[in-house]
């Protein structure tokens, strides 16, 4: 029943985005998505399953955004550019994907533990939810090397494999700075490419 999971992840996020998750009512949900509250349950089973479901499809998004970014240019500092750039805007966007990033759940939101909780779902996309979710040092490590594994081809001329997974890593703690304590004028494109001079990537 993916497209009646996908539809209540979409009700759940627009009624957070209205209202704390504290007042989030289930039924709304339901009533939003057009199903019945024993279809919500059935796919998610309480409304803890609900928030770790949304808090990770919101994860897989940005994690999606960032292979992208990574493959939008061939010149590998534009393509880490891309990358920074995409955390800063999605985490100003998206207040899931900012308290996932930074580790700043406010009471607004729902704060589903980071440890796995025992799942009795028959749902695979639920059993997945009820894992582990990352923590924002997951997040720069996920990112880091899924660029150095784009980034580190058979080129001739590439740096070494620590050396890039440094400016790798350095590129996820400038746009996480961004995220905190947003840049003025030039924003995150101007830090990372100050950052990462031509030769290093």
């Amino acid at each position: 029943m993916p497209a009646a999971r996908e539809s209540l992840l979409d009700a759940a996020y627009t009624a957070l985005a209205r209202r704390p998750w504290s007042a989030v009512r289930m039924v709304d949900v339901a009533a939003a998505a057009g199903v019945s509250r024993q279809t919500l349950y059935n796919e998610f089973g309480s409304k803890e399953g609900l928030a770790r479901a949304l808090v990770r499809r919101e994860a897989d998004a940005y994690l999606a955004g960032v292979e992208r970014a990574l493959a939008t240019h061939s010149d590998a500092r534009e393509r880490l550019t891309a990358t920074a750039e995409w955390t800063a805007s999605t985490a100003r966007e998206n207040a899931l994907v900012r308290a996932m990033l930074t580790g700043c759940w406010s009471e607004r939101l729902p704060s589903p533990t980071l440890s796995a909780v025992p799942s009795s779902s028959a749902v695979p996309a639920q059993r997945r939810a009820d894992g582990p979710l990352p923590s924002p040092g997951d997040f720069v490590a996920i990112v880091r090397d899924r660029a150095v594994a784009v980034l580190s081809g058979p080129a001739v001329g590439k740096p070494e494999t620590s050396e890039l997974a440094r400016s790798c890593e350095l590129v996820v703690r400038i746009a996480l700075s961004c995220v905190a304590a947003p840049p003025g004028e030039g924003g995150v494109s101007d830090l990372v490419r100050t950052a990462l001079p031509r030769q290093t990537v």
